[in-house]
């Protein structure tokens, strides 16, 4: 494999764990929780990085640079009324609406120019923008999907009655609301996070990965399928 593309393919697994991104991803699957989030969120995100690359989005990215920010605090916003104010979860089995975390990864891509998309964009003068731009984004999609799919399943576990999923989303709704508006104040503030990004954005990935093991464990598990037997049978009788 050509290093260069090793490389971009490296800083898209690393750019998928920036806290901006687990906080949208997060942030967006406590909304609306279907399991391809992450992967479109990746691929919307993917395309404005490949266009930059290739010298054609440019316009784009200083049309739209401004809702970065405000798109984080506004899934934050949102997020912290859910947290006060229980609702239904949302049907899980409906098809994914692509087009809002497609959208939404345009428009962190075009808000935020982290460390690791400015070293894709800086070696793109170097290679084939658009196999560099392929393998960068083919990176950010292994790493943002597979955070979506179990931020998706966290979700799921929980509406079925797994106690510990429960508590595991409360948990993470109150760090998406902590790190989205921390992020977007941040951004809009002009403070420059990109010497942190990478120890925040492997820590934060990290609590949330053992949050999400925690919660699909083994008792746990257990307790919801006990639960659901239970209203099976007290719909037969």
């Amino acid at each position: 494999m050509n290093p260069v593309l090793f490389i971009g393919f490296a800083l898209g697994m690393r750019h998928g764990t920036d806290p901006d991104h687990l906080a949208a991803i997060d942030g967006l699957t406590r909304i609306r929780p279907r399991p391809t989030n992450g992967v479109f969120f990746a691929l919307g995100h993917g395309l404005v990085v490949l266009l930059l690359a290739v010298g054609i989005g440019q316009l784009l990215a200083e049309r739209f640079s401004f809702a970065g920010p405000w798109v984080l605090i506004a899934i934050g916003s949102i997020n912290l009324w859910r947290l006060f104010h229980a609702q239904p979860p949302a049907d899980v089995t409906q098809r994914p609406i692509v087009t809002q975390p497609l959208i939404l990864g345009m428009l962190l891509a075009a808000g935020f120019e982290t460390s690791s998309q400015l070293s894709a964009l800086i070696l793109a003068g170097r290679s084939n923008p658009w196999l560099l731009g392929a393998a960068f984004s083919a990176g950010m999609v292994l790493v943002d999907g597979f955070d979506g799919f179990l931020a998706s399943s966290t979700q799921r576990q929980a509406a079925i009655g797994n106690a510990r999923a429960f508590i595991a989303s409360r948990a993470l709704g109150v760090m998406v609301v902590i790190f989205a508006f921390g992020l977007g104040f941040s951004e809009l503030a002009g403070i420059d996070l990109n010497r942190v990004a990478l120890p925040i954005g492997c820590s934060l990935f990290a609590a949330v990965l053992g949050i999400r093991i925690w919660a699909r464990s083994l008792g746990s598990t257990l307790e919801a399928n006990t639960v659901q037997v239970e209203a099976i049978l007290e719909q037969v009788e």
